[in-house]
């Protein structure tokens, strides 16, 4: 009797393919609350390319605050975090803002053969590969969202990421590149479609060390396709990016701001 009711409870089961679909489903799902959390929050908020000296001071305390939280450097006195690399020709400091607020950041460095500079390629000199190929580098570095914002379930990290994204369409970027710790990758690999390029390696000025994911530009469609956040909202003003032209560096696409508005 015994082993006929346990052949019984097998059979009422699902099977793997019904398993297979909740799961599938469940996924739709979660995208699809993600993705309009998202569209709510980026009509919230708006994007600033910094310039001024008073605005740029502001998010290098941000990233004080940010990365003394996460303790990947020790408090200064200053309570800035700031280094040469935020003053060279190719970098563009792009802010988040939410409410009126200064809520997130990050630093991009735009690499040519004409201007081989950013912190990323220091680390990790293979890069200059690509540039003696021809090709043209982002380096995104500097990621900070205010520690609030997890505290009510802002959804400000894929508002940030978008920059970068954004920024690959409007200088047409041939490989962006994501230093990012160990327990980060996981998140650009699914949302991005980074790959693993380089093991983790001492990065300058930070505790922890730091490994490199790279996606190249055949990526970019199938990345917009998936999660569509990323790339242009023409439907939110607020959702656009004036990047500025970089002349001398590299070339923005044929599209220009179009592309990235």
């Amino acid at each position: 009797m015994k082993a006929v009711q346990y052949r019984l409870g097998r059979c009422d089961l699902p099977n793997k393919t019904v398993v297979q679909a909740r799961g599938r489903q469940q996924n739709r799902t979660r995208k699809k609350i993600m993705n309009e959390q998202v569209i709510e929050a980026l009509k919230r908020s708006r994007y600033r390319v910094l310039t001024d000296r008073e605005d740029l001071e502001e998010i290098y305390r941000l990233r004080h605050d940010c990365y003394c939280a996460e303790q990947s450097i020790s408090a200064n006195e200053s309570g800035i975090m700031t280094d040469a690399f935020d003053e060279t020709d190719n970098c563009v400091h792009v802010a988040v803002d939410m409410d009126g607020k200064l809520m997130a950041s990050v630093r991009l460095h735009l690499i040519s053969k004409r201007s081989p500079f950013s912190p990323t390629l220091e680390v990790f000199p293979e890069l200059h590969e690509y540039l003696e190929r021809g090709q043209t580098l982002l380096d995104p570095t500097r990621f900070v969202v205010d520690p609030t914002a997890r505290k009510e379930r802002l959804p400000l990290h894929f508002l940030t990421l978008r920059v970068p994204v954004m920024a690959t369409i409007f200088y047409d970027v041939d490989v962006a590149l994501a230093p990012v710790r160990s327990e980060h990758a996981a998140f650009y690999r699914r949302y991005l479609g980074h790959e693993m390029a380089i093991e983790p390696r001492s990065y300058p000025n930070l505790t922890k060390p730091i490994q490199l994911l790279i996606a190249k530009r055949e990526q970019r469609k199938a990345v917009l396709e998936r999660n569509p956040i990323f790339g242009p909202v023409d439907d939110i003003p607020s959702a656009s990016i004036d990047f500025p032209t970089l002349p001398g560096i590299a070339v923005a696409s044929s599209g220009g701001r179009h592309n990235a508005a």
